[in-house]
């Protein structure tokens, strides 16, 4: 299990510069929408050499998948979208804060209910005032 939270962190390590860098691609060419464009077809195209060296045969099983898990890309689409466009003006640190935070309460939600088929965790003391003290941290970066 140690070795997830590493690679979790990497991925976390990850977002505020994948929206660095996203956002000075728009603010560059002058669109974000076009950035944002832009990384999808970098990510498809990394996505699709992984999908064909692990398990291209998980393709066949598409079509019988619900269809409401297809709205994962939507929402990865809203994220890029939104950073890409809000990160030059209100900061990438500003931007990113408020983000964990909203995946801090929507994961703390999706695990407490097992939505999705998440394993449950229930919402305990601890972990709201963790998710508290973090809302916390967001309000008193907002204060410098």
């Amino acid at each position: 299990m140690a070795h997830h939270a590493l690679i979790m962190l990497l991925a976390g390590i990850g977002i505020p510069v994948l929206a660095s860098l996203n956002a000075a691609l728009g603010v560059r060419i002058g669109s974000p929408a076009a950035a944002a464009s832009t990384l999808f077809v970098v990510a498809f195209l990394a996505c699709a050499v992984v999908t064909l060296v692990t398990g291209p045969q998980a393709l066949a099983k598409l079509a019988t998948a619900p269809k409401h898990l297809f709205t994962a890309g939507l929402l990865v689409a809203f994220y890029v979208l939104t950073i890409t466009y809000i990160a030059p003006s209100f900061g990438v640190g500003n931007a990113v804060f408020f983000v964990l935070l909203g995946q801090l309460i929507s994961a703390a939600i999706i695990d407490h209910f097992g939505f999705f088929g998440a394993r449950i965790t229930p919402m305990g003391t601890t972990r709201a005032l963790g998710i508290a003290l973090m809302a916390l941290g967001v309000f008193v970066t907002q204060k410098v």
